[in-house]
């Protein structure tokens, strides 16, 4: 049996890191997310027979792999033990570990045997072990970095989230949940969604389930049409505009009408509000730009202003562009980097304001918990960049080349009228307020941010 143990020190006492495991969420955080792995059926906890039933891709192919949970000791641990996988057997304990100074140390320790015996360890040891390495790392920094903001909350709290089902929602749903806040989905109200416990909304009408956002503590609001998908004809931009100014308004008055209204509303917004503004530095104080989705931003924003008028503190998020390589702009860019097509777009000089996953979850917790924090807030990264500059970053930590320009003219031919505000804005835009109530962030520089998510080691 090969061996493998990682020990590393966490924030918490052993009895509040033992939590974080056993709540909903934490299959999700601990999931890397450069793995293309299906999960067929998550399990229900971490208690003696629980499974976990997974696709995952072994070279070519992809393989069934059942885990089951043993050795269930609260405060203490437990254990996951292959019960059909690609290994010739697989057994994993978690350990949570008291320190003298109320923290706790994490002990993953794993005894595996490879297929195929000899030819197996010959073949795929080298191979097994570094898969090892990236994914514990990952999931040891993605612990440590949630429990360190977990453990500034307060009481937990009801969170309402529309749009959970997205790339961003669907991520931050679990982020909460691990923290031990309670998660309400709201879902679009259609005559195909069944009633099962979610919030129900129509965003035509601003209608929601009966009651159900009563006595709510917050609000996530991220649904809207997505702006990255398909050529901006009128239809198109029609959709844009109504799913974020009309819903949003109707929403916000919804929530301004209720007997209990939730303390904080946080709204999605988007840095698009600066417009084009070549080098010029970009804070939440600076002025709106010009353009379609400038236009669209400060219509979204301002229809918040029901609930603001009702004194439930508003945080609008200005987002940059998100990284995680699960969706949005980094998802779209690996397929062509890894296979060495990758580089500038256009002149590459236009400022890239960017920002991890982990920090968009991590500020928004800080809106939701932060009292002090209202209005517009600039969720993008300490350090823009240019785009010239992402592209080399990218190759650099993917080792490959990344000379291959995309020219302007051809992705104006391609994306139509969206290439400007999608590609070629520059907006260098700051996180002045954030950085004024104290967020710290866990990725403040691109290339650190980007070997955390694609589980690449730092450079020696």
């Amino acid at each position: 049996m090969a061996t493998f143990r990682l020990r590393s020190r966490m924030p918490v006492t052993a009895d509040e890191l033992f939590a974080w495991h056993a709540r909903p969420g934490a299959f999700e955080r601990l999931a890397p997310p450069w793995d293309d792995v299906e999960v067929i059926q998550k399990p229900d906890s971490i208690e003696d027979g629980a499974r976990a039933v997974l696709r995952v891709p072994i070279g070519p192919f992809r393989v069934r792999w059942v885990a089951e949970h043993r050795e269930y000791r609260p405060g203490v641990g437990f254990d996951d033990i292959q019960a059909e996988g690609p290994f010739a057997a697989w057994h994993h304990r978690h350990r949570m570990h008291p320190a003298e100074d109320g923290a706790s140390e994490l002990e993953d320790h794993v005894e595996y045997r490879l297929p195929l015996g000899f030819l197996g360890r010959w073949l795929g040891g080298r191979g097994a072990r570094r898969q090892l390495d990236r994914m514990f790392a990952y999931r040891h920094a993605v612990t440590a970095g949630d429990l360190g903001v977990h453990g500034e909350r307060p009481t937990p709290l009801r969170v309402a989230v529309t749009g959970s089902g997205g790339f961003l929602g669907g991520t931050l749903a679990p982020f909460l949940a691990t923290a031990g806040h309670t998660v309400r989905p709201v879902r679009r109200a259609s005559s195909t969604t069944p009633d099962t416990g979610n919030v129900l909304w129509d965003p035509a009408t601003g209608a929601v389930t009966s009651g159900a956002l009563e006595g709510v503590d917050a609000v996530v609001h991220l649904a809207g049409e997505n702006i990255a998908s398909g050529r901006w004809d009128e239809a198109k931009k029609r959709r844009i505009y109504t799913s974020r100014v009309e819903a949003t308004r109707l929403l916000a008055s919804t929530l301004a009408g209720l007997k209990e209204p939730p303390r904080v509303l946080v709204c999605a917004s988007a840095v698009g509000w600066y417009g084009d503004r070549g080098d010029e530095a970009l804070t939440e104080d600076s002025t709106s730009g010009r353009g379609f989705l400038a236009d669209v931003c400060r219509a979204w924003e301002q229809a918040t202003q029901p609930a603001r008028d009702a004194g439930i503190r508003v945080v609008n998020l200005r987002l940059g562009t998100i990284l995680d390589p699960r969706g949005g702009a980094l998802d779209k860019l690996l397929t062509p980097f890894r296979l060495g097509a990758g580089g500038r777009l256009g002149s590459g000089r236009q400022w890239m304001s960017w920002v991890a996953m982990d920090d968009v979850l991590g500020a928004i917790h800080h809106a939701i918990t932060n009292e002090n924090l209202a209005g517009p807030v600039n969720y993008v990264a300490p350090a823009p960049v240019r785009n010239a500059e992402f592209a080399r970053t990218l190759g650099r930590v993917l080792h490959r080349p990344a000379f291959l320009p995309a020219p302007a003219f051809a992705l104006r031919a391609l994306v139509g009228e969206a290439a400007d505000p999608l590609l070629f804005w520059s907006t260098r835009v700051l996180p002045a307020r954030l950085e004024s109530v104290g967020y710290r962030f866990r990725h403040a520089t691109l290339e650190g941010a980007l070997r955390h998510m694609l589980g690449r080691k730092e450079a020696a």
